[in-house]
């Protein structure tokens, strides 16, 4: 049995992408339990949306992440969500130190974001590389 595919209804496929989401102004808030709660909220949504995590890893200003995803999901609909998702989480947990970093409530991501499918490349290099991120 080839495990590199998944097979679903009639249709065999690996679709992996990996993203880079970058806070607002390059503020380097993802530090400590910031950096924490980001990935579990990040690995909650991809969860509850079918998204497996292949790796993730913050660095002060940014994360990335590798994900697997279903041929019924856009790569666009997938970081909005996270980004929503995440902030909206974020600004529930810490108002009082966002409200100090960010002068319009619900922001903490930058507008756009990064995303690669990994195509010719292996996993493992992708992996590795998001890995030593920190």
């Amino acid at each position: 049995m080839d495990n590199r595919y998944t097979r679903q209804n009639r249709r065999k496929y690996s679709l992996k992408v990996h993203i880079v989401l970058v806070t607002k102004y390059r503020k380097q808030l993802l530090k400590g339990t910031i950096a924490d709660d980001v990935k579990q909220k990040i690995f909650d949504i991809c969860n509850s949306n079918g998204w497996d995590i292949i790796a993730m890893e913050t660095d002060k200003d940014h994360i990335h992440f590798l994900i697997n995803y279903d041929t019924t999901d856009r790569v666009c609909d997938i970081v909005k969500i996270l980004k929503q998702q995440t902030a909206y989480y974020l600004w529930q947990k810490y108002p009082d130190f966002l409200s100090k970093q960010y002068w319009k409530k619900k922001i903490f991501w930058s507008d756009g974001y990064f995303a690669c499918s990994i195509g010719g490349i292996s996993s493992a290099t992708i992996q590795k590389y998001i890995e030593s991120q920190g």
